[in-house]
């Protein structure tokens, strides 16, 4: 065997050696944790995370050459490290997130577990985005969604929480077993599990493989939350932690439709026609029923869980092309939504750790109390709906535009229209924080240092993305069509 081919897992590599660091740092220096009493030493393990993961971000921003190893199994090229950095970047501002939440009294001899699950779950993310093997795809995903329930059921004293892990698991068990038959009936039919063998073998006459895509659809339409695969969504993002609800919500999302448009168009290009009928359906049901939905929440996250589902039809729009254009407008995308809507995360996790109120009747006045955290989220839930000159307008330009030149203009009609209901409810929640009047408001209060960080970091994602051409283009000059 040629070990030389692990160099190639440069991002992975790295990632293995950040996961023991930490795992030796909270199995040694906080060794004398006793009778519940948390280590001084283990305030250092949040502070150690970040660095860590700070300084592999810097090292693995420049993307690798394209290569592969293991005979094609693991794959890795410029625009698969692009994905990698900006689910680092997400991570980043999720752990910044979690300081808070892991400084209370309950979490404190957590911490460790945390960040060792998170960062297990985004190793598996990364297989999944380099994966050219079915096998390889698959470990990914199991490797991404075991870890990702233990997190959900972190606060494992709190029932929501526990039903949430549990309504997850089961959803993970049952998409899986779909995958998994559907991969059977590849490999019957093509004898292989190779991505770059079973395009040629396929053929729109056969109907154990028009299943196989079927099924294939339906397994990775859990993960992504498309409709009707959805149901699980809104009840796990409010049970679980809402740092993980947050992190669920964008870097687990946006790895799984990567994923889909490279299997799509490089696995099922022969069966195109049959895969777009199928995408587009499920793209107009999941805008057009996430958003009727979103309007009628009062829960901040069940909200939020609507808009995933509503953001996600908006997010597979750019695999309908299979063309060069239609995947940067998908990776610009998923950069955007994800510094919106971890910003608007970010103000929900500090709001609740201060305030206990996860009502979007809470937030009336919330303006008068907390005008720096209402501007911000104010910029965050705009550049969401999509408002110009925020980056989430340049985003949903690009990705209908790649749409319409692939040949769906009625797709992109109706997803225009959606649009506008997006809007609607996107400004229910700036009409609480500046408009509606509330006798007892949130309280005025004080973030954490690293809530601030994270806060003005998607502040200026936000912003500057829309403003500077130049992260479009850096991301455009590592796409390529399949």
């Amino acid at each position: 065997m040629d070990y030389s081919q692990f160099l190639y897992m440069r991002d992975e590599i790295s990632l293995i050696a950040v996961i023991v660091i930490l795992f030796f740092a909270d199995l040694f220096l906080c060794a004398d944790r006793k009778e519940g009493q948390p280590s001084k030493i283990l305030t250092v393990i949040p502070s150690l995370a970040l660095f860590l993961q700070t300084i592999y971000v810097m090292v693995g921003i420049s993307p690798d050459l394209q290569a592969e190893a293991f005979g094609g199994m693991y794959q890795t090229n410029g625009m698969m490290s692009v994905v990698k950095a900006i689910l680092n970047i997400g991570t980043i501002i999720v752990f910044l997130m979690a300081n808070g939440w892991m400084a209370r009294s309950e979490n404190t001899l957590k911490r460790g577990e945390f960040y060792l699950l998170t960062l297990c779950t985004l190793l598996g993310m990364y297989f999944m985005v380099s994966a050219g093997h079915f096998l390889m795809f698959f470990i990914g995903l199991e490797l991404a969604s075991i870890p990702m329930t233990a997190l959900i059921a972190f606060t494992k004293n709190h029932q929501e929480s526990a039903e949430a892990a549990a309504k997850y698991i089961l959803t993970a068990l049952f998409s899986s077993g779909l995958l998994l038959y559907g991969i059977s009936l590849l490999y019957g039919t093509c004898g292989t599990l190779y991505f770059n063998d079973i395009a040629p073998l396929l053929s729109d006459c056969n109907w154990m493989q028009t299943t196989a895509l079927v099924l294939f659809i339906s397994g990775i339409g859990f993960k992504i939350s498309l409709v009707p695969f959805h149901l699980w969504t809104a009840d796990t993002y409010q049970g679980a932690p809402t740092t993980v609800t947050g992190y669920l919500s964008v870097i687990s999302k946006g790895a799984a439709a990567f994923v889909l448009f490279v299997i799509l168009a490089k696995v099922f290009a022969p069966l195109m026609e049959a895969w777009n009928t199928i995408m587009m359906w499920l793209i107009v049901l999941s805008i057009t029923i996430a958003n009727i939905f979103a309007v009628r929440q009062n829960n901040i996250k069940r909200f939020m869980a609507f808009s995933a589902i509503s953001q996600a039809g908006y997010l597979v729009l750019g695999v309908m092309s299979c063309t060069a254009q239609g995947m940067t407008a998908l990776v610009y995308y998923l950069f955007v939504y994800l510094v919106a809507n971890l910003g608007v995360f970010l103000i929900i996790n500090v709001t609740e750790q201060n305030s206990e109120k996860v009502l979007i009747s809470d937030y009336n006045g919330f303006y008068e109390t907390n005008p720096k955290l209402s501007f911000i989220m104010t910029l965050c839930l705009f550049s969401l709906a999509g408002i110009p000159p925020f980056a989430g307008f340049f985003s949903k330009f690009f990705i209908f535009m790649a749409a319409f030149k692939a040949g769906f203009p009625i797709l992109v009609f109706i997803a225009l229209v959606n649009t506008v209901i997006s809007l609607y409810y996107y400004l229910l929640i700036v009409k609480a924080m500046y408009i509606n009047k509330s006798k007892s408001p949130i309280a005025t209060f004080q973030s954490d240092k690293c809530s601030l960080a994270g806060i003005a970091l998607c502040a200026l994602g936000v912003v500057l993305a829309g403003i500077l051409s130049q992260v479009y283009e850096y991301i455009n000059a590592f796409s390529y069509g399949l």
